[in-house]
C-alpha cells in the first residue's frame, strides 16, 4: 500500500530538497554565527562570575536550604504512602468522630506543603534574593563591558 500525501516524504527546506521551482533550496543559515571576540569574553564574564564566590555563597544557600527541606518532605511523604498501604489498621483508627489518622496525616501533607513553601519564600527573601541581585547586576555591567556596552 503506498500513501498519497504530498508530506509523507517531503523534506525539510533546506535539506537538500528543491524548493517549489525546482532548483535546490537555498539552505537555512546557523541560529548562531562564528563566535566572535565580543562572545567570548562575554562568555568568559559568565564563566568567571560562576567561579566567584559571591556566587558560589548564593548556591550555597540555596542548597543548604533545599536539599534538606526536600528530603524531610519526601521522607514524610513516602512515610504516609508506606504507613498507608502497610499499616491500614494504624491509618483507620479514630481519631475524633469521623476522623482518622489517614485524614489527619492526608491534610498534614497540604500543611507542610503550604509551610514549605512559605518557608522557602521567606529564606529566598531574606538570605537570598539581595546578594542574588547585586550579582546580576554586576554580572551585566562586567558582560556589558566586555561587549563594548552594547548588551
Amino acid at each position: 500500500m503506498t500513501y498519497e500525501d504530498p508530506w509523507y516524504d517531503a523534506l525539510a527546506s533546506g535539506w537538500g530538497g528543491l524548493d517549489g521551482t525546482g532548483r535546490p533550496a537555498v539552505a537555512v543559515p546557523p541560529a548562531r554565527g562564528e563566535p566572535d571576540a565580543a562572545g567570548t569574553r562575554a562568555r568568559d564574564v559568565y564563566v568567571e562570575v560562576q567561579r566567584s564566590q559571591a556566587f558560589q555563597e548564593v548556591r550555597g544557600r540555596y542548597r543548604r536550604f533545599v536539599v534538606p527541606g526536600t528530603a524531610a518532605f519526601l521522607v514524610w511523604y513516602v512515610g504516609y504512602v508506606v504507613a498507608a498501604t502497610t499499616a491500614p489498621g494504624l491509618m483507620a483508627r479514630p481519631v475524633a468522630g469521623a476522623v482518622n489518622v489517614a485524614m489527619v496525616a492526608g491534610l498534614g501533607q497540604f500543611l507542610t506543603t503550604f509551610l514549605l513553601t512559605w518557608a522557602y519564600s521567606r529564606h529566598a527573601r531574606l538570605r537570598r534574593d539581595r546578594a542574588a541581585l547585586d550579582l546580576r547586576w554586576d554580572t551585566q555591567e562586567l558582560a556589558r563591558g566586555a561587549q563594548g556596552g552594547a548588551l
